[in-house]
């Protein structure tokens, strides 16, 4: 005889209710989670950037049009005189070509050995580690005592660089009074800090390199030069192409260098002119001259602007190639 299934119970009034809602808080939160928390992640970026980098480069705009002093509480408007005093000034343009000069020296050379020094350490090496740290060091020193050291180097009377330079016959070069010479030793100290930083950058994008390609160059009999013409430097281009956008920007903005430079070498009275004839004022030094020693805050935003635009030009020219090289690629 067939036994008879026992009847289920009947579901609870509301529970189709209750499961739905469960299932629509659940959705919910799915569309919070992938819709709206990326957002909520990258928003204290945002809202700092807003606080400290936006709303000062919009105030200094501001600025840069007005009569603007901390000697008076008077902001006379004046439109864009500030800027045409600014490109009518001598100083200014002796300022860009310091820059220009001190980074043109500075970056070439310093990336160029950054790219050799990789390369020596992109190959298997005894206490590669030890290495890799000593090139950080010079990075994480205090730019005070880099430049105070590198300063007694350059010492004309008692500087090591002119020791070793009488060696050959040269006679006692005043590092620190000529324009040429100056650039020189700024160049140097901005060489020391940062080659080993850029040398770490292009030894993590040489490790992506296949080593096949190495193998391959090897077995054809390449030597370690050519593998780095043809292979090497080919393969990091996007990477090169970083560091000199980047460097090129750092380049537009020393300031701590040829301040220490000046105070060391000339006396604290041509700090802010970058030497008694202003031979390595660069644009940073000059607005802060403008600044925060004649207190013409409009006039140094002025010039802070334009500086702004210089950098924004490099950026983009740094797209335009990044994404130009991209498109080669693939």
């Amino acid at each position: 005889m067939a036994t008879r299934a026992p009847d289920r119970p009947a579901a609870p009034p509301g529970a189709p209710s209750r499961r739905a809602a469960r299932a629509t808080r659940r959705g919910l939160l799915h569309l919070l989670d992938t819709k709206v928390s990326p957002y909520a992640y990258v928003a204290p970026f945002f809202l700092l950037f807003s606080a400290f980098g936006l709303f000062p480069l919009v105030y200094t705009a501001w600025v840069s049009l007005h009569e603007w002093t901390l000697l008076s509480d008077d902001h006379v408007f004046l439109g864009l005189d500030n800027f045409s005093t600014l490109l009518a000034d001598g100083y200014f343009w002796n300022a860009t070509f310091n820059t220009l000069s001190i980074g043109v020296l500075s970056t070439v050379p310093q990336l160029m050995l950054a790219i050799w020094l990789a390369h020596l350490l992109n190959r298997p090496l005894r206490a590669q580690t030890f290495f890799r740290i000593t090139l950080l060091l010079p990075n994480v020193t205090s730019v005070v005592a880099v430049v105070v050291i590198f300063s007694q180097l350059f010492g004309r009377d008692f500087g090591l660089i002119n020791w070793v330079l009488s060696w050959f016959g040269a006679g006692r070069i005043d590092w620190a009074a000529g324009t040429a010479t100056s650039h020189v030793a700024i160049s140097v100290m901005i060489m020391w800090r940062w080659t080993g930083y850029n040398a770490l950058i292009y030894l993590a994008a040489m490790q992506a390199v296949p080593r096949e390609l190495y193998e391959a160059a090897r077995l054809d009999g390449a030597s370690g030069m050519t593998q780095l013409r043809k292979i090497t430097i080919p393969m990091i281009r996007p990477t090169i192409i970083f560091t000199v956008i980047v460097s090129t920007i750092g380049a537009m903005q020393i300031l701590a260098e040829p301040l220490l430079f000046a105070a060391t070498t000339s006396g604290p009275g041509s700090m802010v002119t970058g030497g008694p004839d202003r031979q390595f004022q660069t644009l940073a030094l000059y607005v802060y001259e403008h600044g925060f020693t004649n207190f013409d805050f409009g006039y140094a935003s002025a010039a802070s602007w334009v500086m702004f635009l210089f950098v924004a030009a490099a950026a983009g020219i740094n797209y335009l190639l990044t994404r130009r090289l991209g498109g080669e690629v693939r």
